[in-house]
């Protein structure tokens, strides 16, 4: 089956999916005191509260979002692959890092910068929350999100790569539905455009379709997992897998640690989507965490 029609009907079935899952299961609510959510979903016709424990599934932006006066700061490490065995302590010698800072402007818009050491990768993000889920109103909650990544790490060989040329951009549809105060998934759709590519084959413009979702065990830790589809033949010069990760989130207190597996090195959407060189079943697992630390700028009044 070409892989065009595989992706349609990857979208068509993950679309459906979250059509029954809204007819056949109840809701509920939790608090998340550090995220935008905060109101009570028990009341007819108001908001749900903390879809997500966190602002990412694992690589994923959820629609979550600091409330607003709240800095996040937010670590992201991945160690190196598990294949490269003893002699690396599996992939524990090296490691890969991001960190970013997320701002709450008000209960719909939030914006963050970060940047990466893998290729040494600056990004910027706005998240707009459009729509909110409400039992009486809305079945989910839909947000925005539109960022910029831009590549500065130096190549000798490569004068050319300068300005416009480095510069990257995903737009993305957060769509998410809690279920019940236990489950929780999203769909991804994204769009993406590299200023340049590896080879003239290759697509400057790109779309991905991610699912994900959580599933809470305890008050205070869940189960996590996502899975990045995006048909290679849109970068048929790479050889390119879908980017599939799972993770753990604990949270303490007003920490939220997340332990991550993944094929995917990059963790930022033009990366970890069209760029996934790993495979789980080579043993190119990266193993890893995301911590964020929530502070309160906002004067109480």
């Amino acid at each position: 089956m070409p892989r065009n029609r595989q992706f349609i009907y990857f979208s068509i079935h993950a679309l459906l999916l979250l059509c029954f899952a809204y007819r056949g299961l109840s809701q509920d609510s939790t608090l998340l005191k550090e995220l935008n959510d905060s109101m009570n979903s028990n009341v007819r016709g108001e908001y749900v509260s903390a879809t997500f424990k966190a602002t990412q599934i694992i690589n994923t932006p959820t629609v979550e979002a600091p409330a607003p006066g709240v800095l996040q700061f937010m670590i992201m490490h991945r160690f190196g692959k598990v294949n490269e065995g003893a002699y690396a302590l599996f992939g524990l010698d090296n490691a890969g890092i991001r960190f970013g800072f997320d701002y709450g402007i008000n209960d719909r818009l939030s914006v963050g910068v970060g940047r990466s050491s893998f290729d040494k990768v600056y990004d910027g993000y706005f998240k707009l929350k459009m729509l909110r889920q409400a039992t009486s109103k809305s079945p989910v909650t839909i947000s925005l999100y539109e960022s910029i990544n831009h590549v500065t790490v130096r190549y000798t060989d490569k004068p050319y790569l300068k300005g416009r040329y480095r510069s990257s951009y995903q737009s993305a549809l957060l769509i998410a539905r809690k279920f019940s105060s236990r489950l929780s998934l999203q769909l991804t759709p994204s769009w993406l455009h590299y200023n340049l590519v590896a080879s003239p084959q290759d697509n400057n413009n790109a779309f991905a379709l991610g699912t994900g979702g959580r599933m809470k065990l305890t008050k205070r830790t869940s189960i996590n997992a996502e899975y990045n589809y995006f048909p290679g033949d849109q970068m048929p010069s790479l050889d390119i897998y879908h980017s599939l990760s799972f993770g753990v989130d604990l949270e303490t207190g007003g920490h939220v640690f997340q332990l991550v597996f993944s094929n995917s090195q990059g963790m930022v959407g033009p990366y970890y989507l069209g760029k996934t060189l790993g495979s789980w079943g080579k043993g190119d697992i990266y193993f890893g965490f995301n911590i964020s630390r929530a502070f309160n700028l906002k004067k109480d009044r």
